[in-house]
């Protein structure tokens, strides 16, 4: 079955396998390590009151039949557990259905824990691990050559996600049709990074120059995923320069790290490289694989007209997922960008009585902006959950409303699961504070003269409460 079988892409195969094992990796201990403060059972959102009201089939889960905080660690680290095999390449020391069930694994855990994850899970990037690990499934493994179809329902993946991005741009703020987003972005945007301040700093022509480039990358380039050879490896590899461009200028998770995964899939790697040793020779694929692949890539080929009408309808939506599981998605980012950069500083005192002027401490976060003589870390591929939707607090209490009150109920407790998601606390163990305030402040970067002078990458300028002090009833 020569129509069957790409036989030019094992080493294709074998990179993107390895690197969506390593992301899965790093999914899981995100969750492994958050999910207490998150939604653990004392956590801000607990699971428990979540599957009571949502029935499994709007959101299918293991945690649906039973929940306990050890049962969900006991998946989260298992998970870790199989992403670790799967790098190492366990998957091609079984035979094919066995390679198979151990790919499905990760994917449904994942699944179940993003079905229960609510507003801490409600990112494109969980969808697109979702998406693209499920066909992981049926690629194969030394037993047979990669599947023609799946190679191409991964670029079908990765065109989603580049040309959707690219109309959900055109669509929205009229800044990227202007070429003038980037004068805002790298200050505005959600975690900034070490070097987001200098990209911020770049000459206003060259912000213009990378709008324009990241318009063909996304509105251009996608097309020529599905050219022949040359131009298809081509056209991935201009898509990775640009992913590897957003990673050096902010913390988008893995975000960019599965794009790049995916675009990997599409890269025709030398038929013999010398530190590779030649395909196995095997014979054609089994009968019972080419139905089932067939019949995934019919599935998925089906599912796919919602996110087409979305990506051609004047209403695009960002980031949605069409069935409980998350087989076919909608994809984009900021299709409007902030010109003004606001941030929730949270604050503590022990004082009996709150007042003005009483010893007020502020809670550090590890990576969202807080004292302006902090310059920024990466953490992406890893995930900060919490100071992801603390940005999102900064533009409106409403994206809020569910989990910041049950955040300072919390830190009024010392609640050590709560605290080990931030930096550091400034209160003792054992003497949390008895008030918490919340403020909100504008945020810009410093000029290159007030960075040499103060040592600050940050100047804050107080706008309003956010929360009044308030205490544990």
């Amino acid at each position: 079955m020569e129509w069957f079988s790409a036989s030019g892409y094992w080493l294709s195969r074998l990179v993107f396998q390895r690197g969506l094992a390593g992301l899965y990796l790093v999914a899981f201990l995100t969750a492994a390590l958050q999910f207490r403060a998150l939604i653990g059972e004392r956590g801000m959102l607990p699971v428990p009151e979540f599957v009571r009201r949502v029935p499994f089939r709007r959101s299918p889960s293991l945690f649906h039949r039973y929940y306990s905080d050890r049962f969900f660690a006991v998946c989260a680290w298992s998970g870790c557990a199989v992403a670790v095999a799967l790098l190492a390449g366990a998957d091609s020391l079984l035979p094919l259905w066995g390679g198979m069930l151990l790919w499905l694994v990760p994917w449904a855990l994942y699944l179940s824990i993003v079905n229960v994850g609510q507003t801490w899970y409600a990112f494109g990037w969980e969808s697109l691990l979702l998406e693209v690990g499920f066909l992981a499934v049926f690629l194969g493994n030394d037993e047979v050559a990669p599947p023609v179809l799946v190679l191409f329902l991964l670029r079908w993946i990765l065109f989603r996600v580049e040309f959707g991005a690219g109309l959900i741009k055109m669509r929205g703020d009229e800044c990227w049709r202007k070429l003038t987003c980037l004068d805002h972005h790298h200050e505005t945007q959600p975690m900034p990074g070490p070097l987001s301040w200098f990209f911020h700093r770049l000459p206003k022509p060259l912000h213009r120059a990378e709008v324009a480039a990241n318009h063909v990358t996304q509105l251009v380039v996608p097309f020529l995923l599905f050219a022949p050879r040359p131009v298809a490896t081509a056209a991935a590899s201009l898509m990775i320069v640009t992913q590897l461009w957003l990673v050096l200028s902010g913390n988008f998770a893995w975000l960019n790290w599965i794009t790049i995964v995916l675009a990997l899939s599409a890269v025709a790697f030398p038929a013999d490289p010398p530190a590779v040793p030649d395909p196995p020779a095997v014979p054609g694929p089994p009968l019972w694989y080419v139905v089932v692949v067939l019949a995934v890539s019919a599935l998925v080929l089906a599912l796919s007209h919602r996110p087409v009408r979305n990506m051609l309808s004047r209403r695009q939506v960002m980031n949605r997922s069409f069935d409980p599981l998350h087989l076919v998605n909608t994809y984009g980012a900021f299709g409007s960008v902030s010109r003004i950069r606001y941030e929730v500083v949270v604050e503590g005192t022990a004082d009996e009585v709150p007042r003005r002027d009483s010893g007020w401490r502020e809670y550090e976060f590890k990576g969202k902006p807080g004292d302006p003589r902090r310059w920024p870390r990466q953490f992406a591929p890893y995930h900060l959950r919490l100071d992801w939707m603390m940005w999102f607090a900064a533009l409106s209490p409403g994206y809020a409303g569910p989990w910041f009150g049950a955040l300072v109920e919390r830190l009024l407790e010392g609640d050590r699961d709560t605290l080990g998601l931030l930096r550091g606390s400034p209160f003792p163990a054992d003497a949390p504070p008895r008030y918490i305030r919340a403020r909100l402040f504008r945020y810009r970067y410093t000029t290159w003269r007030e960075l040499r002078e103060t040592g600050a990458c940050w100047e804050r300028t107080y706008v309003r409460e956010f929360l009044p002090p308030t205490r544990k009833p």
